[in-house]
């Protein structure tokens, strides 16, 4: 194994993962992944795949990720290292698969319509 190139996607965000053995270095545009995400629930969501695998001190992981928010972000890396660790070992397909760490979650933000006030809520109705 020497470089594993992998995208994940959620909402408007994508994340490129570069995945080489190492120490356990996540580091995410040019940052600690500590300090990318100060939220402990946002950063156990980036190592989630890699701690449900027992990898975390195995691989050094590079990403690079733009668009949407931290949320977003944060689960289209999931997915990038997710898809990563199956590139590197197919036999971890059935554990990610059963905790969804596989699926593209395709659920978007709906388009505001003209003549509402937001995608479905439209403006007060009167009668008189």
């Amino acid at each position: 194994m020497e470089l594993i190139q992998t995208v994940g996607r959620r909402k408007t965000s994508v994340a490129r993962a570069l995945v080489r053995k190492g120490t356990g270095k996540i580091i995410i545009n040019d940052k600690e992944s500590k300090n990318y995400f100060p939220s402990m629930v946002l950063h156990a969501r980036v190592t989630q795949a890699l701690v449900k695998l027992d990898c975390l001190t195995k691989y050094d992981i590079s990403i690079k990720v733009g668009g949407g928010g931290i949320t977003g972000q944060s689960e289209a890396i999931r997915l990038a290292i997710a898809r990563a660790m199956v590139k590197i070992d197919s036999s971890v397909i059935k554990t990610l698969r059963d905790d969804g760490m596989l699926t593209r979650d395709a659920r978007k933000v709906e388009r505001k319509k003209p003549g509402q006030k937001k995608a479905r809520k439209r403006f007060q109705f009167t009668k008189r």
